[in-house]
């Protein structure tokens, strides 16, 4: 493909983030681009939320550790001429599969690569949901950390976590815990323990805006580790977040605009 040729005649990579499930929480855009689609790539969970697809759209599933796998393919795709979607789930800038796209292309196999019209599409990541249905616990300073320790040493992670602390900021702690890594996060809390009051509030959002959503609010002295997963996103409140009873029982959570 000529570096000349007119941007009409190349093929498009859009990544896009499906949001957290629910389609209502999905942008206009992605929904457009979905349709516009030739192909659509993707984690097959991810696939499934984000159809159905029309007959002559051609699907390209996969297994969730190949993203890597998954970006090169959408690019030779793409460099064909075919308008590809690759979708992640909330976001896809947020640990997700925008960063590894763009790692495909910082080291292209092919320079027809460079050619392909690429966009990224937002989305509502998990954070953001769990923290909206909660009430407003994102409502001043946060910080986001992952603690899976499959990119970066556990080191690292903790170095991070107890700066983050330090400073009071509401944190939101993606992929907390898995199968293969039962233990980091029971660490994880007992570094947070050594450093927050036990009163502070805990969020836990598993599967928001999916069947079987479940929003826990507890404080981090009664946080069981085993109520979290992979599919749970974990935000601890600083020290000025606060609960809101209400009549039904329940309660809202947000930290103040206003220190």
């Amino acid at each position: 493909m000529s570096a000349d040729m007119p941007a009409a005649s190349r093929g498009s990579l859009t990544v896009v983030g499906l949001g957290p499930g629910d389609p209502a929480l999905r942008t206009p855009a992605v929904t457009e681009a979905l349709d516009a689609a030739t192909d659509i790539i993707g984690y097959r969970t991810y696939i499934d939320l984000a159809g159905p697809f029309a007959p002559e759209q051609r699907v390209h599933a996969s297994d969730n550790r190949m993203e890597l796998d998954r970006a090169r393919h959408a690019f030779d795709l793409a460099a064909t001429g075919a308008r590809v979607v690759m979708v992640s789930s909330g976001d896809p800038g947020v640990f997700a599969m925008a960063a590894a796209v763009m790692e495909a292309l910082d080291h292209p196999e092919d320079p027809a690569w460079h050619q392909v019209q690429l966009s990224v599409l937002p989305g509502v990541t998990a954070a953001q949901a769990a923290s909206a249905l909660a009430g407003a616990p994102l409502g001043h300073d946060f910080c986001v950390l992952s603690l899976s320790d499959n990119l970066k040493p556990w080191a690292e992670i903790e170095l991070r976590l107890a700066l983050m602390c330090e400073a009071d900021l509401v944190l939101a702690l993606y992929n907390p815990r898995s199968k293969a890594r039962p233990e980091q996060f029971r660490r994880a809390v007992a570094l947070i323990r050594g450093r927050r009051a036990p009163e502070t509030i805990v969020v836990l959002g598993r599967d928001i805006a999916r069947p079987g959503e479940q929003l826990t609010v507890t404080t981090l002295a009664d946080l069981d580790p085993d109520q979290v997963d992979m599919r749970t996103v974990v935000i601890v409140g600083s020290s000025r977040t606060k609960r809101i009873e209400r009549p039904d029982g329940g309660c809202w959570v947000y930290t103040p605009r206003h220190y």
